[in-house]
């Protein structure tokens, strides 16, 4: 069996609520106008409009087969009759068949609709600065990218990390390394502290997991797959977190659900040419701390805030200066209907940077990976939310923040019981 046709055997219902769609059609094609969406959506109402005429005609064309097939033996005329049904029905099924992957080529590219309250617009430039915190520092000199400090070759080696498994990996040495470990490390108890079990999931997947959260098949480009095995290496343990309850039937009581995982991930960074070339802020393989919860519908929205308070609460504990990005409707991954970002200050750039963000994906990733939960005897979808706990950025952030002249950095205190230095560099 292909792996074209495992993934169709595995879509279980469509990725947007089709059946409302045809209902509401004019609230679907608005909503997905904010996205660029909407000439997909026309599209796919007009090869769903079709696909149903064939099954119509199909279902038809079986059910005249089989009146045909009842009685005695058949006449010669009758002989012919079956004959013309079943060429009918063959081309038909055939159409039906093609009409079929035409329609779910089309569903797979449909986004999420969008949250009324995410900004409008269709570029990175278009998100909205929510609020600011702290201040970014008055250094007095001029700082140094968190790639240049250290001696004699730098706490993150970038040059060795090319010459082990080319460009965009690195190295981090000695007490940097130390005190990256020490950021998972204090972000997973603080999460944990909050209610999110902690998780340790795999980095290897199957094409159901990534086409189920959304990764397949509009961001193919920068995933890893590993041929021989027919898996993919995941770019965020998202996906591991997702495919917990995938097929699973969930009680409202459980509900919500809260975990908080660590995992290396790796992306292609495909489109990223000429970006970021400098230090680890874009790399190949990283590691990260990420949140997952799963939800009554009802819940979502207000999870989501959650999620942004915990990645501020993170933030401010670490003492980053930092302001808070509602991102436009265009600049949204496939699966988000909504979408936060924390962006730091970053001294040597003179500029803002995210850190982390947070996503409400309400039933996207739920339909995709057949997730429910009962509630008063029903089934419904559960809506599904994600947020980065912490990866290096902030370390980098860090490294640029608390920096002195002489190239000592100051390590934030709440980092200090989990292993890291009080300083990096200095005696």
């Amino acid at each position: 069996m292909s792996r074209s046709v495992r993934l169709r055997a595995a879509r279980l219902t469509g990725v947007i609520d089709l059946k409302a769609a045809r209902q509401e059609p004019d609230h679907y094609r608005a909503a997905l106008a904010r996205r660029g969406a909407a000439g997909d959506f026309d599209a796919l109402l007009a090869a769903d409009a079709h696909w149903r005429e064939l099954t119509e005609r199909t279902e038809s064309l079986r059910a005249e087969q089989r009146k045909s097939s009842k009685g005695g033996p058949p006449s010669p005329e009758q002989l012919a009759e079956l004959r013309r049904l079943a060429d009918e029905l063959a081309k038909a099924q055939a159409e039906l068949a093609q009409a079929d992957h035409e329609r779910q080529a089309l569903l797979d590219r449909i986004p999420n609709l969008p949250d009324p309250a995410a900004a409008d617009g269709m570029a990175e430039e278009d998100a909205q600065t929510l609020r600011t915190w702290g201040e970014p520092p008055a250094l007095g000199f001029t700082p140094r990218d968190a790639a240049d400090l250290g001696s004699p070759r730098g706490w993150i080696d970038m040059a060795r990390g090319a010459r082990l498994s080319g460009s965009r990996f690195a190295y981090r040495i000695g007490d940097v390394a130390l005190a990256e470990m020490a950021l998972y490390r204090f972000v997973l108890d603080r999460l944990a502290g909050k209610g999110f079990l902690p998780v340790l999931g795999p980095v290897m997947v199957g094409e159901r997991a990534m086409y189920g959260t959304g990764f397949l098949p509009t961001e193919e480009s920068n995933l890893y797959r590993l041929e021989k095995d027919d898996l993919y290496l995941t770019g965020t343990s998202e996906v591991a977190l997702a495919g917990i309850h995938m097929d699973d039937r969930l009680e409202e009581t459980e509900l919500p659900a809260r975990y908080a995982a660590f995992s290396t991930n790796f992306r292609r960074e495909a489109g990223a040419a000429g970006k970021d070339t400098r230090g680890m802020f874009r790399v190949h393989q990283f590691d990260k701390v990420e949140m997952y919860v799963y939800c009554v519908p009802e819940q979502s929205r207000e999870i989501h805030d959650e999620l942004l308070a915990h990645e501020e609460e993170i933030t401010q504990a670490l003492g980053l200066p930092y302001r808070v990005m509602n991102i436009a409707v265009g600049d949204l991954g496939g699966p988000a209907a909504k979408k936060y970002d924390i962006e730091a200050w970053f001294p040597a750039q003179e500029r803002y940077r995210e850190i982390t963000s947070c996503s409400n994906t309400t039933d996207y990733q739920a339909r995709r990976l057949n997730i429910r939960f009962r509630r008063e005897g029903q089934l419904e979808f559960v809506h599904t939310l994600n947020g980065t706990g912490a990866t290096a950025r902030a370390l980098l952030a860090i490294m640029e923040n608390f920096q002195d002249e002489g190239g000592v950095v100051t390590v934030p205190e709440v980092l200090r019981p989990y292993g890291a230095p009080a300083t990096l560099g200095g005696s």
